[in-house]
């Protein structure tokens, strides 16, 4: 039995977790880098939590110069089982309104100038991605979202934009007539990375604003974002401290084998594989690399 250790990514507007008992900075090394800050680790209600601010204390690391890997990393290398990211979002759908928490389960990358995968040439896997949440992570998180009277939508898809200027009028209607239901910078390569990870992972995209394409509302802009920020902070600290204060003290086997990713995804044979490469993969692929 393992025991679980919940993590969460903060991003836009989240920087800290008030309800955590006992709380410390860690600085965490690894081999991919520094991470966005130092690991904020404490418990709630006896399970522990480690929370990572996305952008860092103060909002230093743009969408594209995060660390994904090293978050990811990190996040593995002290403990974490279960992951949830936190993230601020623009909404492509009417009915999801400024302030509702959206529990996406599928991703669309529109990413291009960042490091997508822990492996490659010396290493080389191909992770299984059809279902890129973890489905009991999400219920539980529905489950702590209905219990706060939360705003929430269940299901959707994350369409990941580079950043970090907003979109254009015309790739917000694009992303529409694709059915994607929110759009965001920074959950991806994560979602993808996490998988690598063997972590089980989940989103709760936190809708700002329409983005441009609704024509009743401004076109969105940094000012009226952190105004709708600071009031889903709150919501999304209440989520994480309901979700931590029901949540399991073993892990539980993931459905969409979130946590058993890499039993069949190794293709380099063994003694082929760069033994360097293998070194840095000690925390994320340790488990089939050492088996």
């Amino acid at each position: 039995m393992t025991e679980a250790v919940l993590g969460v990514i903060g991003g836009s507007g989240v920087y800290d977790l008030p309800e955590l008992e006992d709380p410390r900075w860690e600085t965490v090394k690894g081999p991919w880098g520094d991470p966005s800050d130092q690991l904020r680790v404490g418990t709630i209600n006896g399970l522990t939590v480690v929370f990572l601010p996305r952008h860092g204390r103060g909002h230093v690391h743009s969408p594209s110069s995060i660390n994904y890997r090293a978050n990811i990393d990190a996040m593995k290398r002290i403990g974490v089982t279960d992951l949830v990211s936190v993230s601020a979002c623009g909404s492509l759908k009417e009915e999801l309104a400024p302030g509702t928490f959206v529990l996406v389960d599928q991703f669309i990358d529109r990413t291009f100038a960042r490091e997508k995968s822990f492996f490659g040439e010396g290493c080389v896997a191909h992770v299984s991605f059809g279902d890129p949440v973890s489905p009991l992570l999400a219920d539980r998180i529905e489950a702590a979202a209905k219990a706060e009277g939360i705003p929430y939508s269940r299901g959707g898809t994350y369409i990941a934009m580079e950043g970090p200027q907003f979109s254009t009028l015309a790739e917000s209607h694009l992303y529409r007539s694709w059915g994607c239901s929110v759009i965001g910078m920074t959950n991806m390569p994560e979602a993808k990375l996490a998988r690598e990870a063997e972590l089980c992972y989940a989103t709760v995209a936190m809708v700002t604003d329409y983005d441009c394409w609704h024509h009743e509302h401004e076109s969105v802009d940094v000012q009226s974002i952190i105004k709708v920020l600071g009031e889903n902070r709150d919501k999304a600290q209440k989520l994480i401290s309901r979700l931590a204060q029901s949540f399991p003290d073993t892990h539980e086997p993931c459905p969409a084998g979130s946590d058993t990713a890499l039993d069949f995804a190794l293709i380099t044979s063994p003694e082929a594989r760069d033994p360097d490469l293998v070194k840095k993969l000690d925390a994320v692929a340790g488990r089939v690399l050492n088996g």
